[in-house]
């Protein structure tokens, strides 16, 4: 009999093979020392017990296949418990990003349609209180429940206790969950996650990275974390706030890593940098992996130096929508590093097999078919495009997006496959190399030309007394007027910081794209993801600057 094409179906074989082997450690509460106890553990025999037992008792509250399902749990037990129990249920569960605004978070909510709703006290308060996700009938209150009735996820455990496997049978296009982007670039979008791409993302990630079971995984953005028990790995949650890496403190981190011989480690870039700052020694790694936006150049060589000399720091580029779509390693990113700095973009490796990358003629319209795309050829600047087995090929209830981002591509057997445009430009080079050169969203279109914001930053960011910059356009498209925006590293005088706008103009003069860049604004601290902590909001730095300016955005 064929397992069900489902992320679930390894867990348990690998109860059987080592049922006390520890799946994931939460933080739980801190000890007198300051540090997190990590007394809340779950084992793969718990987590597989447990998460039939708790499938059982959704079921028969009505939470049964294709049902959809909104969680808004903290990483904890219960909630790989519950993302575990829904999967083997043949569920959907929806996950939004907790902390994006609350308007576009009760938009995320309704056009989800859930049917059912499980989250936190606090969750469900909000949920009764701003009307989220008014669809919902089932309630389930991880935790104590109050006035909005419903179930506790204590009780739906109880009453499933002793069901027995619990595994349904999905198949590959099966609806497996509804993952809303950041919104980093707009009104946040549900990705419709079939089985079938949760299966090839674990089998992609694990060839790309050599991910072997009984490894030790500290993985600081939770969703990663769900990969970590198919991958047969131990994760550690950390003791830090998901979505404020950049506020994560290192200590604890550290303490972490140390107490737990964690060998791999996820992170954000803005996570990144808070170890590269830290500055103390990562003996005990052997993989770290960053995701989210481009990781600075300074804080790639300072992680080099932190890691043991024989550690990889892989920097995988993808997107909710496709994940992992190429990867490159520390050494070959810093071989590069000359070239970004002269405007070349960031170069995110190779495409990860069998991911068919190619580059097509940018355009803002959507393409319904793959015949009425131009391919280009290396070296030429397009729209970076990706088929695979991790391309999803809709988005829940945005079929305007969805037209824009997917295109139908008739293969030579008839057989048709979805084409997801990454929304990104870049190139390849005569190594077969991808250059990311900055959000096709976020390109300024001038008079004089396009510029993009991966081909100029990275020239203005190598002064030591800049943190970061943000390439923006004023006015109508085809007439952008270019602005610089400029975040200052530490706290600077008024003469300084005078000094630094005439540093980078000078700078500007030196490369032919960049000496019609004029302006130079500074900005007390950037606007980033939510996620991430590492996206720069350049739509809303654009109408910062075009007030600043006096010129309509």
């Amino acid at each position: 009999m064929n397992r069900p094409c489902n992320i679930a179906a390894v867990l348990p074989g690998l109860a059987a093979e080592a049922p006390e082997r520890i799946a994931m450690r939460c933080p739980g509460k801190r000890g007198a020392d300051g540090f997190a106890r990590y007394d809340l553990t779950l084992s793969y025999g718990e987590l597989d017990r447990r998460s039939d037992a708790i499938a059982a008792g959704l079921a028969s509250l009505g939470i049964v296949r294709g049902t959809r399902t909104v969680v808004m749990v903290r990483p904890s037990p219960e909630f790989f418990l519950l993302m575990f129990a829904l999967f083997k249920a043949g569920a959907v569960p929806v996950l939004v990003d907790p902390g994006i605004d609350k308007r576009a978070l009760k938009q995320c909510l309704d056009e989800a349609e859930a049917q059912a709703f499980i989250g936190i006290p606090l969750a469900m308060a909000a949920r009764a209180l701003l009307g989220w996700a008014r669809s919902a009938r089932i309630l389930v209150t991880v935790g104590r429940r109050l006035f909005w009735g419903g179930h506790t996820l204590a009780a739906v455990e109880a009453a499933g206790a002793g069901a027995g496997p619990q595994l349904a049978d999905t198949a590959p296009d099966d609806m497996a969950a509804i993952l809303f982007t950041s919104g980093s670039t707009g009104v946040p979008k549900g990705v419709v996650y079939r089985h079938r791409h949760f299966v090839a993302q674990v089998d992609m990630l694990r060839q790309a990275f050599d991910l072997q079971p009984g490894g030790v995984d500290l993985p600081t953005f939770p969703p990663f974390a769900l990969f970590d028990p198919a991958l047969g790995l131990s994760s550690i949650i950390p003791d830090m706030d998901p979505t404020r890496p950049a506020r994560a403190d290192p200590r604890r981190l550290h303490h972490a890593l140390q107490r737990f011989g964690v060998d791999q480690l996820f992170g954000s870039p803005a996570l990144m940098r808070v170890l590269a700052n830290d500055g103390r020694p990562l003996p005990g790694l052997r993989r770290v992996t960053s995701a989210g936006a481009p990781v600075p150049a300074d804080v790639v060589a300072r992680m080099r130096e932190l890691l043991p000399e024989q550690a990889q720091f892989w920097t995988p580029y993808g997107a909710t929508e496709c994940l992992p779509v190429a990867v490159i390693e520390a050494r070959e990113l810093q071989s590069t590093r000359a070239d970004t700095e002269h405007g070349a973009g960031t170069c995110v490796g190779r495409p990860v097999p069998p991911n068919e990358v190619r580059i097509i003629g940018i355009s803002d319209d959507p393409i319904e078919d793959w015949s009425k795309v131009v391919v280009l050829e290396p070296g030429m600047i397009g729209e970076i495009t990706v088929a695979g087995p991790t391309a999803t090929d809709t988005y829940w209830n945005r079929p305007e997006a969805t037209a824009l981002a997917k295109i139908r591509e008739t293969l030579p057997d008839g057989s048709v496959r979805i084409v997801h445009r990454m929304g990104d430009i870049g190139r390849f080079d005569e190594q077969g190399r991808l250059w990311f050169c900055g959000r096709k969203s976020q390109r300024v279109r001038t008079a004089e030309g396009t510029l993009f914001t991966e081909q100029v930053e990275p020239i203005f960011n190598q002064h030591p007394l800049v943190r970061r910059t943000a390439l923006v356009g004023v006015g109508e498209p085809g007439e952008q007027r270019p602005v610089l925006c400029v975040e200052m590293s530490g706290v600077l005088g008024k003469a300084q910081r005078r000094q630094v706008l005439d540093d980078l103009a000078r700078l500007a003069e030196g490369f032919a794209h960049t000496a019609r860049i004029r302006d130079f604004l500074e900005h007390p601290g950037f606007p980033v993801d939510i996620r991430h902590n590492a996206k720069i909001g350049r739509e809303r730095l654009a109408r910062w600057a075009a007030k600043k300016l006096r010129v309509r955005a």
